[in-house]
């Protein structure tokens, strides 16, 4: 009894190496699985492209002025912060100097947030 009972493991471990090798096989060969991790070259960006981020602060303006006035002001913060994340990322692509990251919240950010548009605006980046 004992010794089927060791076979029958000993045929279910060799069935699953089996087709565990046959689909590490397949993704070699199709390209799917990578033995080493693929390198970044020197070509490779390692940001968002210009024209992507530019787009996502045109629809996020957007979505920040069609807000309904019954909102939650949760929605209404989550846009404005996903909106301030992309400028900076804007401002980091340009290399616009700013203040966004250290300013806190209120009358003093809504300031800089308008000081960081025009600054894009200059070095040709129409953000709204």
């Amino acid at each position: 009894m004992a010794g089927a009972l060791l076979q029958l493991a000993l045929l279910t471990l060799g069935l699953v190496a089996a087709f565990g090798l046959l689909g590490l096989l397949t993704g070699l060969f199709c390209g799917t699985v990578r033995l080493r991790p693929r390198r970044r070259g020197a070509d490779s960006p390692v940001h968002r492209p210009l024209q992507h981020v530019a787009a996502d602060l045109r629809r996020l303006a957007r979505e920040l002025a069609l807000v309904p006035a019954g909102a939650p002001v949760a929605r209404r913060r989550g846009l404005q912060a996903a909106y301030d994340d992309v400028l900076v990322e804007a401002a980091a692509l340009l290399e616009v100097r700013h203040t966004m990251t250290l300013t806190p919240a209120g009358v003093a950010r809504d300031a800089e947030r308008l000081r960081l548009q025009a600054a894009l605006t200059d070095a040709g980046l129409v953000p709204r």
